[in-house]
């Protein structure tokens, strides 16, 4: 049997599990979001862009068993004034969550959404991960698009005086979830939006972000906890002139997790960050895959991720920056770094540049390492345990990535998280 026969029957199987939903401003999106899957056919590990990690537990008709974790460790975000939405195994928790009223913003439950003939995401709806498709097929992407029933449509019309947190909990060991959320920042608009939890056993996700002219948007996600829960995170965003868009993602634990980021700058002078930490230890296979286009003059992009890993992890950074034609004064730069533990991990990267403007500055680099023993023979010499020692380089390291936050509060959180996990895991 064919590559192409293969991977026609396993997306007939995957298919016949689910039921497409009926009606709705949002049903021809859908139905077009559908044909997508079904013309590209969902990923095998002989895809280009999925060598490096095996995509058959996220395609599968059947979820793998995911044991629920419990933890006393207060859940991130916990201590900051937040607006707090909630999704337990994927489904929007109305009694857990705040009132959704916030000042300079407008959110919407999905679910509602598609009960509805007239609504601003219409417009937006499955647009961005339809762009996202070329150069490169995201057939997961467009399965969600195609049958996630929940999420949030947020629109940004001023500064919301507090961040917007989207919670995932995760309650059956054989959930498997898909949310679509979208979020509309008009222009001069502000505005900071946080996600964490492990969803569910299996989770799809997608967030299409559209920023207009001068609208900045600030994202940080956390995800962990759950260990064996298995996840494919899919983040479009189609950026206007002047606008900002930062982005860092903070994971920790995860047996499969699949980040992939496909962002566009198609106004004059925007700015994209987008940036990671990972932490592996074991069973764990963390995957970034990035695609920045500069479509207008003097745009800067940064993509910095830093991944930790021991005991055989596996760690997969693809990135990509495109200059247009006409891109001029591009400023793009990628650096992807690993810091291996021991022996037994892996770092997998496949940077890539590809360019057709002449007055661009660009730049893409990646190494692998391991602890720096002059640096640690030095703190040990200052009557620092090894342990501590190891764990003081491995917080430097991953320093850079972590200075992508631009809330000082959060980041503060962020490293105190990351000490955490270091010192529970000697």
């Amino acid at each position: 049997m064919g590559l192409a026969d293969v991977k026609q029957s396993a997306t007939e199987a995957r298919l016949a599990a689910l039921r497409l939903p009926e009606g709705g401003c949002l049903a021809a999106a859908r139905q077009a979001a559908l044909a997508r899957v079904q013309t590209l056919g969902l990923p095998k590990r002989r895809d280009e862009y999925w060598k490096f990690t095996c995509p058959d537990t996220l395609t599968e008709a059947d979820v793998t068993k995911a044991s629920v974790f419990v933890s006393d460790e207060v859940p991130m975000f916990d201590d900051f004034d937040r607006l707090k939405i909630i999704f337990v195994d994927g489904v929007y928790d109305a009694d857990a969550s705040d009132d959704l009223s916030l000042e300079g913003v407008t959110i919407d439950r999905i679910a509602d959404i598609c009960g509805q003939d007239i609504h601003w995401a219409k417009d937006l709806y499955g647009v961005l991960e339809a762009r996202g498709q070329a150069p490169v097929a995201r057939p997961l992407a467009a399965l969600n698009t195609a049958f996630a029933t929940d999420g949030i449509a947020i629109h940004v019309t001023g500064t919301p005086s507090k961040p917007i947190n989207l919670v995932y909990l995760h309650s059956d060991e054989m959930s498997d979830a898909m949310v679509h959320h979208l979020v509309r920042v008009e222009a001069g608009a502000e505005a900071t939006l946080l996600e964490n939890g492990p969803g569910a056993s299996r989770f799809n996700t997608c967030l299409e972000i559209d920023i207009a002219d001068s609208g900045k948007l600030h994202l940080v996600r956390a995800q962990g906890r759950d260990h064996e829960r298995r996840a494919a995170n899919h983040m479009f965003a189609r950026l206007g002139k002047e606008s900002v868009f930062k982005s860092f993602t903070l994971t920790v634990n995860g047996v499969l997790t699949r980040n992939e980021s496909v962002i566009e700058l198609l106004g004059d002078d925007a700015i994209a960050h987008i940036a990671g930490a990972c932490v592996g230890d074991g069973d764990f296979h963390h995957d970034d895959t990035v695609f920045i286009t500069h479509d207008a003059v003097n745009c800067e992009s940064r993509q910095v991720f830093k991944k930790v890993l021991r005991n055989g992890a596996t760690g997969v950074f693809q990135g990509k920056i495109l200059v247009k034609e006409g891109a001029q004064k591009t400023d793009g730069y990628q650096i992807s770094q690993s810091l291996l533990l021991d022996g037994d991990s892996q770092f997998l990267a496949k940077p890539e540049l590809e360019i057709y403007a002449d007055d661009v500055i660009c730049s893409h680099g990646s190494t692998t390492g391991a602890i720096d023993e002059e640096a640690l023979f030095y703190l040990r010499s200052r009557g620092i345990p090894t342990a501590d020692a190891t764990d003081l380089l491995t917080l430097a390291f991953l320093a850079e990535a972590v200075g992508e936050v631009e809330d000082a509060d959060i980041a503060a959180d962020i490293v105190a998280r990351l000490e955490g996990w270091l010192s529970r895991r000697r």
